[in-house]
């Protein structure tokens, strides 16, 4: 007969493979539905290339999650090709390993979903069904039309994660162009406002990752 210390053993040890395997899937349906590019990793992610100060921030953005948990925001600017895009992909795959859900967007897929929403009188249902990802990709906001339509959702939606959910923005232009994005003045600062609140801001210069990357090969 079973004694009560055994049966308990067994219980715990059922618990914990239930756990492990629920976690496992957890992990595996988030990696799924983040729609991360392929590839762009931080195994895979030359840090070398970068200058000190970026790998410093890359590694601070890594180890310490706290930035989430506080509805942080990551800012990476720079010319097209240094990176951005690697770093905002390998840094949201590691948040999934660590449990914090996160999904990836273009902005102008991003706009053009939010510009439907609202569209259908739908914009606030669209926008908090996202509140369930604690950590949000805007990849290349620069590339967003500058229309009152477009800029105007794109607000709304910065406005709405404002103090409630992280955002991840790759930008290949610096915050004094971005009156190209928004409409007026007014609404530019606005943004850049709620968005640096909380916020790392990674500037990344010199020659092309890529190209570095392609004549290594």
């Amino acid at each position: 007969m079973a004694t009560l210390g055994s049966l308990l053993s067994i219980f715990l040890a059922s618990k914990s493979v239930n756990y492990f395997w629920g976690s496992v899937k957890d992990a595996q349906k988030w990696t799924s539905e983040a729609k991360l590019p392929a590839g762009k990793r931080f195994a895979n992610l030359d840090l070398a290339a970068f200058s000190a100060p970026v790998q410093q921030q890359m590694i601070a953005l890594k180890d310490q999650t706290d930035w989430v948990h506080h509805a942080g925001n990551v800012l990476l600017i720079g010319p097209s090709g240094v990176g951005k895009s690697h770093i905002a992909a390998a840094l949201t795959a590691h948040l999934i390993e660590q449990k914090l859900r996160g999904k990836w967007f273009s902005a102008v897929a991003l706009v053009q979903s939010l510009q439907q929403a609202k569209r259908d009188l739908d914009l606030m249902t669209a926008m908090t069904r996202l509140d369930k990802y604690q950590v949000l990709v805007i990849d290349d906001i620069g590339y967003v039309k500058k229309t009152d339509a477009e800029t105007q959702v794109l607000f709304e939606f910065i406005a709405h994660r404002y103090e409630s959910g992280s955002l991840i923005i790759t930008s290949n232009q610096p915050f004094s162009h971005w009156d190209q994005i928004f409409p007026d003045t007014m609404m530019t600062v606005a943004a850049i406002d709620r968005i640096i609140h909380h916020a790392t801001i990674i500037e990344i210069e010199g020659e092309s990752y890529r190209k570095k990357q392609s004549l290594k090969k």
